[in-house]
């Protein structure tokens, strides 16, 4: 079966000893990165977020994405459900380029 664009496609997260140790999902690039970007520590507000820069190998291919992520924590909306807590995590990325591996 051929994929589509709306397929989720898998990016690993790549430390700098080149092992990888979690993937995230995404239809792009960026989608996946937002998800990584939660899990770094959050600040209090998004101006005292610390920018943190990880890279993302998207799986079947040598290509890293490159990006610069941030957390805060912040306020649940008001419509929230109930099963969602007080204060969320919310991030945001900046793609900072895209490299390509010699070999995996």
């Amino acid at each position: 079966m051929a994929s589509t664009s709306d397929d989720p496609r898998n990016f690993a997260l790549r430390e700098e000893s080149g092992e990888e140790t979690s993937v995230f999902s995404g239809q792009i690039p960026r989608q996946a990165a937002l998800k990584a970007a939660r899990r770094l520590d959050p600040a209090d507000s998004e101006a005292q977020a610390s920018r943190e820069s990880f890279r993302m190998r998207e799986k079947g291919t040598k290509k890293l994405h490159i990006y610069e992520g941030w957390a805060w924590r912040e306020q649940a909306p008001e419509d929230k459900p109930d099963w969602m807590a007080e204060t969320i995590t919310q991030a945001n990325v900046s793609k900072e380029g895209i490299e390509y591996l010699d070999e995996l």
